[in-house]
């Protein structure tokens, strides 16, 4: 078969140029002009992008199927790609999380066998007394209580358990479980979860870091205030990256109402907006490394007796468009935080290579139409959660068509 080849404005981390991209056998071959005949066109009004990945999702599903009820890896994958999401890394605080070589391998060989075309990344999780498992895979410590048990008592807990995980991968969740005990009485979560937790547990997170040498990562950070102590340790020479959420950049406390204060519940807690414009230049400037969504698609009724989180893959790529177009990020710096880190992020645990538009890498893009506007209705949702925070919102943007290996999904 002639190879795919597509054309329009193609956005890397380098700029934006007019150009064709041509794919065979699912990679990446020429970047250019005249490469053939073109077999897709797209207009000034789109972007072209390597394909857009998210590193912070909950997919659900497990050995134990106790909660397939609300996403399975096949609802993620429908969801991610109406978003414009290619691939997804995907947290272990499962029923049955993936702690040992034993239940990281029975949890892979559910995903495998369902042979979606959304690529998934698997965490292992970090609990008390684990150990690495014997392949290379990236992990997640929950310093303290959150959405299941996979979590820490005391940060001397974890730190004990960290000696074991020298010059591994880790990503952590930043709340510290000392200060969530001392809060569990105050009236509304954000006050049972204020911004001391996250402050108290980013720098234990970092001096972990450096103890340890750890290729950190700090998961949907919120707090303005701890950003300092990240571009510090970045200066210093640590190997220390950030998440931001869409939520934490979208909504902020002085947003929250009686009628949706169930839906925008999450840990950690929406912030005060000073804190979210301090994520929003978190993004332009470098501080944060990925836009990551915290994708966590608990139904309705959950939601309704207190389980935090919110789902967010099918709103990714209109959502992005609101960064650009709202919110006047470059393309490159999208390119940068949706395409490029993530890729980064993926890419030793992958066989293919994301997050470039370059020959070599996975002939997987992300089209977005910056002047096709989208509004969020719940029928329109992929997720089996089959609810959005962003219902009703019109976004400047949408996903124009998504390709998975040069097959053009629209």
């Amino acid at each position: 078969m002639p190879p795919t080849i597509i054309e329009g404005r193609l956005a890397d981390i380098t700029g934006v140029r007019h150009g064709q991209i041509a794919i065979d056998n699912g990679v990446i071959t020429a970047v250019g002009t005249q490469l053939g005949k073109t077999t897709h066109v797209f207009g000034d009004s789109c972007l072209i992008f390597a394909g857009m990945g998210d590193i912070h999702i909950h997919a659900r599903e497990d050995i134990t199927g106790k909660e397939m009820h609300k996403e399975t890896f096949a609802c993620v994958s429908a969801a991610a790609l109406h978003g414009g999401v290619l691939h997804v890394a995907d947290m272990p605080n499962n029923p049955a999380a993936p702690i040992d070589d034993a239940s990281y391998t029975a949890k892979e060989a559910l995903l495998q066998k369902q042979n979606l075309p959304v690529v998934f990344t698997l965490y292992g999780g970090i609990g008390p007394g684990t150990k690495p498992l014997t392949r290379n895979v990236p992990y997640k410590a929950y310093m303290g209580p959150s959405v299941g048990d996979l979590y820490f008592s005391s940060l001397e807990q974890l730190d004990a358990t960290l000696a074991n995980y020298v010059g591994r991968v880790v990503s952590f969740h930043c709340e510290d479980p000392v200060f969530l005990e001392k809060h569990k009485g105050a009236a509304t979560h954000e006050d049972r979860r204020p911004a001391e937790c996250e402050l108290s547990a980013t720098r234990f997170a970092l001096a972990m870091i450096e103890k340890y040498r750890l290729v950190g990562k700090l998961c949907h950070y919120s707090v303005g205030d701890g950003l300092a102590l990240i571009r510090a340790a970045k200066a210093k020479g640590l190997s220390v990256t950030a998440e931001v959420t869409p939520h934490h950049v979208f909504f902020d406390t002085a947003q929250i109402t009686p009628a949706n204060r169930q839906a925008m519940q999450m840990n950690p807690p929406l912030r005060a907006p000073s804190d979210r414009a301090a994520m929003l230049k978190a993004m332009r400037d470098g501080t944060a490394d990925y836009l990551a969504t915290d994708h966590a698609p608990h139904t309705l009724a959950e939601k309704a007796r207190g389980v935090s989180g919110q789902p967010h893959l099918d709103t990714y790529g209109p959502f992005v468009t609101w960064l650009i177009v709202e919110q006047g990020f470059t393309p490159e710096r999208i390119a940068a935080i949706c395409s490029a880190n993530p890729g980064t992020f993926v890419n030793p645990y992958q066989k293919e290579k994301w997050g470039r538009l370059l020959p070599g890498y996975v002939g997987s893009l992300t089209v977005l139409d910056l002047k096709t506007p989208l509004t969020i209705r719940r029928e329109k949702l992929k997720t089996k959660c089959g609810w959005s925070p962003f219902e009703g919102v019109t976004f400047p943007g949408s996903v124009a068509a998504v390709f998975v290996g040069g097959r053009v999904y629209v």
